[in-house]
């Protein structure tokens, strides 16, 4: 299955969804809206009107992490529906709530919202071989010891077509063109082998940085902080595809492009840590919780900084990853801060 977490805008407002892509790509294609779709297929069975806008909610609800919160069963009752609405050609549930949409009448959501955890890791060796060097520095032999990573604010999570604005204490940004595992899951110490059945899915990251806060705060031995956690920083998209869909995910290609101009060419397959070894490290003696995401670090060429090259206002970054699709953004001049502190 192929997700995406969308909105629409309407009479009572904006209103989220989590849709089904059965068609075409995110950018051109047809979405079948997984709540609206299991209200229709209740309704038309046994279940009241009311009971099926209950049962509808509850184990097929508008938010990616509710639907992964809801294990095997929602995932068969959303595919029992997707189903029936193709095959029967459903265009409204019982209650006249629209059920396909298509992708160019929607705004897209972060491809998962609030999740419990963000944990970016450092799984190319190629960007650290381009990397350190420019700071005087050789990889630490303790990366070759362990699938090392750092948390990110789970409410700094940017959406395809999102644009990204410069913070208001950096000069400019950098790309970071990554994709990311969805845990499914949970469990403490998961034994690596054990650990692909832990997977939801897959989706593409881009983890902007403000390489200048970034470098100054790690001085200080910590990892960085507001040199990644900004607004719409860790942007997740388009969509995300099912474990079982994708099939391998060490065999992608990964393209990112900025103004059309091709950046980085590189592959899943040079990760030197698997998404099986990171949550095997992640979650001894502690709990990995589903809907937790596991970013897969930098490809090799996949930043500017292994470049010399840095994002200048009103540039567009397209990071594409085989099998998964593109993720787009542009970045933006600086936001005013809020005199209010609010949102």
């Amino acid at each position: 299955m192929r997700l995406v977490s969308f909105e629409t805008a309407g009479d009572q407002g904006r209103t989220a969804h989590l849709g089904a892509l059965v068609s075409g790509d995110a950018d051109s294609g047809e979405l079948i809206d997984l709540t609206a779709a299991t209200r229709a297929l209740l309704a038309r069975g046994t279940a009241t009107h009311e009971a099926a806008k209950r049962i509808a909610a509850a184990l097929v609800p508008a938010s990616l992490l509710g639907f992964i919160e809801g294990g095997a069963r929602a995932r068969d009752l959303a595919d029992e529906a997707v189903s029936a609405t193709l095959e029967r050609g459903w265009e409204e549930d019982a209650g006249g709530r629209r059920i396909r949409y298509r992708t160019e009448q929607i705004t897209h959501l972060p491809a998962i919202t609030g999740p419990p955890l963000l944990r970016d890791f450092m799984a190319f060796e190629k960007h650290l071989v381009n990397v350190f060097p420019r700071l005087g520095r050789e990889i630490p032999d303790e990366w070759y010891r362990r699938p090392v990573y750092y948390k990110g604010n789970p409410s700094a999570i940017g959406a395809h077509e999102q644009d990204v604005a410069v913070p208001s204490y950096a000069e400019r940004l950098d790309l970071e063109f990554e994709f990311a595992a969805i845990i499914g899951v949970g469990g403490v110490d998961i034994a690596e082998e054990d650990a692909p059945g832990h997977v939801f899915g897959y989706t593409v990251y881009d983890d902007f940085s403000a390489r200048e806060i970034q470098s100054a705060e790690m001085t200080v031995g910590l990892g960085p902080a507001k040199g990644k956690d900004f607004l719409g920083a860790h942007v997740l998209g388009p969509v995300v595809v099912t474990a079982d869909e994708l099939g391998d995910p060490y065999a992608l290609g990964m393209t990112a492009r900025v103004n059309g101009e091709t950046w980085a060419n590189g592959s899943s397959s040079a990760m030197h840590w698997r998404f099986e070894q990171m949550i095997a490290y992640a979650s001894r003696d502690e709990l990995v919780r589903a809907g937790e995401v596991f970013g897969s670090g930098t490809v090799g060429d996949g930043s500017g900084a292994e470049q010399d090259r840095w994002l200048e206002v009103d540039d567009v970054v397209e990071l594409t990853v085989e099998g998964i699709g593109t993720l787009r953004n542009r970045v933006v001049a600086t936001r005013e801060p809020s005199e209010t502190g609010k949102t």
